[in-house]
């Protein structure tokens, strides 16, 4: 450091100038955290995205009702008519954190307000966090450029801006938390102190997990270090013991939540318990082996116990985990369901993408590895470096996966940038003679840390936290258009339909609906029933008269002939006795309702054939209004992110031949999805022209290179003779203003009408 001059004593603890330069960092990097993630606010005090809607929903429910009623809450307005149970299939210890947290520091606050505070508090902290683990791996020096870049890191802060009220940033201080307290328990044999510490991270491991199921990914770096542990750290038998502190802790901590106890009682579990069990036999092989011979029977254990994990996850007897944590562990393997695929955050990640959210930081982090890799040029505790060696590398390597896992890289490159730099630092600050070299070597440095925040203009680090909290512009691609449609549509709702409405729409809006509305919706974006989902994209796709009788219907009836035998094979778990197909044929009880209590008929083997019983379906569309010379008429394309978006993926999802509802282009609606479809007819707008974007030359049939311009046409308003008519659409539909426009469109669902 600088200076070891000291400044005064408080008690034995000599408060010296490199503490006031530590704590000086720190604050700096604390300030540059909460000031980055706030930048939203300047559009609006909202919660940011989807899920922490339904997280400020059950964080409301526990303030209101008591945990005890929270752990036993079948949400009666998730996923009609089945119900959710909310313990079974959320993040409760975000719920229960908030809640805690809102009872003792509030400060006058609503619930609303304070779930929108809380992301910044804890992404912000973090920086502290992570400071204390990167210094137990490589020194004070490495913490503070650790720190710093994580304040600065794009994947992290996108994912804890004002308002993200979701699962990455309490998961993710919850498990820097931890893995300090395991390096700190491991590195240091301080017996009981060390023992504490391995219970303690055992127990903010297993809140991690159950804060969002990603944190899941700091196992697989532990798992490795403990096949390497007896290798290299077996004296006095402390890993014998200390292990198996950490691994029961959080095994015993886990089964504690309904969710991270399927984690710990499958997959997770064994991928923890078979090195732990390694960890003992290892040792006492090595006690009765000769110095010649241990390594090489510790050797023989460890591949005989890597074959049996492999044995145990092929057998079947462990199940294995979803698709997307399979995806992240082999980001080779690719998905053939359209409906995971859909899913913007599942998109896999490019390198170009990779290289905009790390920059500059990769030079750091590359200098760090080789000097990792380097036994000469570094003075790094063995285990110290194979744990920083192991985290980094799998972090990078998981992050390949999909753009969500982004977030790792960043980890990966905290750990790895913050020891190139500081080791470069030594060494340059060790030469006697390069007084230039010192002086120059800071600036380079500053300025590195500088031009990804600053450059290039309009398109810098910073600008990945100016976004419009998406309640405002309705998660459309206007990053930055703001409205209150959404809030609005909802409140019209709330005022306007009976309060046991079930609502219809996608999957995308369920949580604004049920949250704001207080009202019933079909699915929401736990997304936790696919052949709901399924359902709900072919009502969208197919014909008004088909949705309209899977809609309206009761869930007891039987609308079989309106999906098709075809769709209810596929998207169901049904028995074909015509064919060699084999489905898991169960008439189970989905999450802790019976079959009668779900409506479900007792002769039907699963609900997918029977109706969907919506009182009103709910569209949202988004686009552009311009205006040609010399007319008052507008004109309109619409793009932008809304349903008419996503009709590409409905068409796929609902098993619907995608070549008869769009053009060559995979984006334009062809006339027969605008005329046929129930989305085509919903849209309140038709194909006017279709205009060449290099020339403005207009035509009336779509050739490729072409993009359809549209006026206002709303087909279905009847409420006598349409099977949907219009009865809210929000204010910007009404707008003449030119540029983006997004309006949220609901229909009643005519029960009276006659086909």
């Amino acid at each position: 450091m600088v200076s070891n001059q000291k400044l005064f004593s408080v008690g034995n603890f000599d408060f010296r100038l490199q503490h006031l330069l530590v704590i000086g960092i720190l604050a700096l990097s604390v300030s540059i955290s909460i000031i980055i993630r706030s930048t939203p606010a300047t559009y609006g005090f909202e919660l940011f995205e989807f899920d922490p809607f339904f997280n400020f929903r059950a964080t409301e429910y526990i303030l209101d009702n008591g945990t005890d009623a929270y752990f036993n809450w079948i949400d009666e307005k998730s996923w009609h008519p089945f119900g959710r149970n909310v313990s079974e299939t959320s993040q409760v210890t975000l719920h229960l954190t908030a809640a805690s947290l809102y009872q003792v520091f509030n400060f006058g606050l609503s619930v609303y307000d304070f779930t929108i505070l809380l992301p910044i508090v804890f992404g912000s902290l973090t920086a502290l966090v992570v400071f204390a683990f990167v210094r137990v791996l490589a020194g004070t020096t490495a913490g503070l450029f650790a720190a710093l870049i994580f304040s600065v890191s794009v994947p992290i802060f996108t994912r804890g801006l004002l308002g993200w009220f979701k699962s990455e940033p309490l998961g993710l201080f919850f498990a820097f938390i931890a893995i300090y307290l395991f390096v700190s328990g491991i590195k240091f044999n301080k017996g009981k102190i060390s023992f504490i510490k391995l219970i303690t991270a055992g127990f903010f491991l297993s809140l991690g997990l159950s804060s969002w199921g990603g944190i899941l990914f700091f196992v697989l770096p532990i798992v490795l270090f403990y096949f390497s542990l007896p290798l290299f750290k077996n004296k006095d038998n402390f890993i014998m013991w200390a292990a198996p502190s950490f691994s029961a802790s959080l095994i015993l901590f886990s089964l504690l939540f309904e969710r991270t106890s399927t984690f710990i009682i499958g997959y997770a579990g064994i991928a923890i318990l078979l090195p732990t069990i390694f960890i003992i036999i290892s040792g006492v092989i090595m006690k009765f082996s000769s110095e010649r011979t241990k390594i090489r029977n510790c050797v023989i254990v460890l591949v005989s116990f890597i074959a049996s994990g492999i044995g145990i996850l092929s057998s079947g007897i462990i199940g294995l985990p979803s698709f997307r944590y399979l995806n992240a562990v082999n980001p080779f393997l690719t998905s053939q369901d359209s409906l995971t695929d859909s899913v913007a955050e599942h998109m896999t990640t490019n390198l170009t993408l990779s290289f905009t959210f790390l920059s500059v930081f990769l030079i750091f982090a590359v200098i760090g590895i080789w000097f990792l890799f380097s036994k000469k040029t570094i003075n790094l505790k063995t285990d110290m470096r194979i744990f920083a060696i192991f985290t980094s590398i799998l972090a990078i390597y998981v992050s390949s996966a999909f753009i969500r896992l982004e977030l790792f890289a960043s980890v990966g490159i905290i750990i790895l940038g913050s020891i190139g730099l500081t080791i470069l630092t030594q060494k340059i600050f060790q030469q006697d003679k390069q007084i230039l070299t010192k002086f120059i070597f800071p600036i380079v440095i500053i300025i590195l840390f500088l031009i990804p925040i600053t450059l290039p203009e309009n398109n810098t680090w910073l600008t990945w936290a100016d976004f419009t909290p998406s309640i405002l512009n309705g998660g459309s691609s206007f990053a930055n258009y703001s409205t209150d449609d959404w809030l609005d549509a909802t409140l019209w709702l709330k005022q306007n339909t009976p309060e046991d409405a079930i609502i219809a729409s996608w999957w995308d809006y369920g949580y604004w609906i049920t949250t704001l509305s207080e009202r019933t919706t079909l699915a929401d974006n736990a997304t936790l029933i696919d052949w709901q989902i399924k359902k709900i994209a072919y009502a969208l796709i197919t014909t008004p008269e088909n949705s309209w009788h899977m809609l309206k219907s009761h869930y007891s009836e039987d609308v079989s002939q309106y999906i098709g035998e075809e769709n209810i094979r596929l998207w169901g778990k049904i028995k074909d006795p015509t064919t060699d197909l084999t489905f898991n044929e169960s008439c189970k009880q989905i999450f802790k309702k019976e079959a009668q209590e779900l409506g479900v008929l007792e002769q039907s083997c699963h609900p997918i054939p029977q109706g969907m019983d919506a009182d009103y379906l709910l569209i949202y569309l988004a686009g552009e209004r311009f205006y040609s010379e010399n007319s008052n008429v507008p004109f309109y394309t619409l793009e932008g992110g809304g349903d008419e978006s996503k009709k590409t993926w409905y068409t796929a999802i609902s098993n619907h031949d995608v070549s008869k509802m769009l053009e060559d282009d995979n984006i334009s609606p062809t006339p027969f999805y605008m005329e046929n479809s129930t989305l085509g007819m919903l849209t309140p707008f038709s194909i006017f022209k279709y205009v060449d974007p290099s020339s403005g030359r207009a035509f009336d049939v779509y050739q490729n290179g072409l993009i359809p311009v549209y006026v206002n046409d709303i087909k279905f308003q009847d409420p006598d003779n349409d099977p949907y008519y219009l009865v809210y659409a929000s204010p910007s539909f009404y707008s003449q203003q030119q540029g983006p426009m997004t309006a949220v469109f609901i229909y009643k669902i005519n029960h009276d009408y006659n086909p």
